[in-house]
């Protein structure tokens, strides 16, 4: 049973987390908090497997709340949901030790997949917010930048695609463990050289994509 926490403040939108987390086999809702402050209080001795935590929270950020949250021991999964599409509010988070990241508008089947997800090791992103991870990735880089491989930038090309983890492991001939590994490493060398404010600056555009993912083939 994955134990999980939701940190939001619109009561809506809460309630429907909440009932969803409720009807799905598998996943139990811990405890529900309205600001980041209450969550303290509470979490570090509840000890949820995973926590949702939506980024605009009144009085303490999210982006904190998550940076506060990613100190405990044992360390819950950080799953952060937004309805903005701001890079340095997604990216801030990032930082902060979040290891996923969602818009509000993902249907609730994905969410949960994603709470399995992260709850695994993975690092789940929505297509809109890899669109803009790929756009931070197009900035000029700075000279002591840890570039990422050609792989991971196709890993996060296929997410941006709307394609999950297991299809793009079939598709790339590799496993499911080397997919999340992909990410994980894009997120780590996200979290220290990004330049976010180039990202801003930048139309974010993508490579000419087929209507059929890329034919399965070996190699990490």
């Amino acid at each position: 049973m994955i134990r999980v926490a939701i940190v939001e403040d619109i009561q809506s939108t809460s309630d429907k987390l909440l009932t969803v987390i409720r009807d799905e086999a598998g996943l139990h809702c811990a405890g529900v908090y309205s600001t980041a402050e209450e969550a303290l209080r509470h979490i570090p001795s509840l000890k949820p497997d995973v926590v949702l935590v939506d980024l605009k929270l009144p009085g303490m950020s999210g982006a904190e709340l998550i940076r506060q949250l990613s100190l405990l021991a044992p360390r819950p999964a950080l799953l952060a949901l937004t309805i903005y599409s701001d890079i340095d509010l997604i990216f801030g988070a990032i930082r902060a030790g979040a290891d996923g990241c969602l818009l509000k508008r993902t249907p609730s089947a994905e969410i949960m997949e994603a709470i399995r997800e992260v709850h695994a090791g993975g690092s789940p992103m929505t297509p809109q917010i890899a669109r803009m991870v790929l756009a931070a990735l197009r900035a000029p880089a700075e000279p002591s930048s840890e570039p990422l491989t050609a792989r991971e930038k196709e890993v996060l090309g296929l997410i941006e695609r709307g394609m999950r983890y297991r299809e793009i492991a079939t598709a790339l001939g590799v496993n499911y463990d080397t997919v999340r590994t992909h990410v994980q490493n894009s997120y780590r060398k996200l979290h220290v050289h990004s330049r976010f404010e180039a990202a801003q600056k930048l139309k974010p555009h993508l490579p000419p994509s087929s209507s059929s993912p890329p034919r399965s083939r070996g190699g990490p």
